[in-house]
């Protein structure tokens, strides 16, 4: 009886196959969807870049990217979640760590520092979105989620009503900054720093004249 031959294995080609697997797998699909996107849009620019180039870009299969991420806009949603989650992990400021305008600064700062690896691929989505304005309003409830967890980061309710208020003044002072920290190229940010500074003064100033004359004493900050 023939002895039937053991299969012989190309053992460079598995060596590589599992150094190509180990190394994809360090990171998650979500993360490495997010760096693709971000080097692809420097490198080509944001409305012409299609969810199949993406794809290969990350190493994911068509299915697997829409489970993910089924759209564009839903990929910037994963980014701006994870720059979230990067100024949450470093804690919640308290009363006793400065005025609510000093917290917010803090806290916004933080953000924009967290997005600086980001600053040129965000330039070039923000100048595209600029014609397309469905990416814009759809962007619009994301970013308001954003700046409530930004509240809370700073020791600030945001819920309610007042929750509400808060979160329109400091989203519009969080836009107008984001302009300056665009064009901003120091290493220190203080231009960017600046502009914040002015925003959350406005908007302390405009929160006291709401509450009238006679609490005018108490400092306030985003309808604090």
């Amino acid at each position: 009886m023939a002895t039937a031959k053991k299969p012989t294995v190309n053992k460079a080609a598995k060596g590589k196959s599992s150094r190509a697997k180990s190394q994809s797998g360090d990171r998650s699909a979500e993360d490495r969807l997010i760096d693709a996107t971000m080097k692809l849009v420097v490198d080509r620019g944001w409305r012409n870049l299609s969810l199949a180039e993406i794809g290969e870009a990350a190493g994911l299969g068509l299915a697997e990217l829409h489970a993910i991420a089924p759209s564009k806009s839903a990929i910037l949603n994963l980014l701006i979640r994870r720059i979230d989650r990067q100024v949450l992990a470093e804690g919640r400021l308290s009363e006793d760590q400065g005025s609510a305008r000093d917290r917010l600064f803090d806290v916004l700062m933080r953000r924009f520092d967290a997005m600086q690896p980001y600053r040129v691929a965000l330039g070039e989505i923000l100048y595209d979105c600029r014609r397309d304005p469905l990416s814009l309003a759809t962007s619009l409830p994301r970013l308001a989620c954003s700046m409530a967890w930004m509240l809370e980061a700073a020791g600030l309710d945001s819920h309610g009503l007042r929750g509400v208020i808060r979160i329109k003044g400091l989203s519009a002072a969080y836009l107008v900054t984001l302009r300056t920290w665009l064009k901003d190229d120091s290493n220190d940010l203080a231009a960017t720093m600046a502009t914040l500074d002015r925003q959350l003064l406005r908007l302390d100033g405009w929160a006291r004249r709401c509450r009238g004359p006679q609490r005018q004493g108490e400092t306030q900050a985003v309808g604090t």
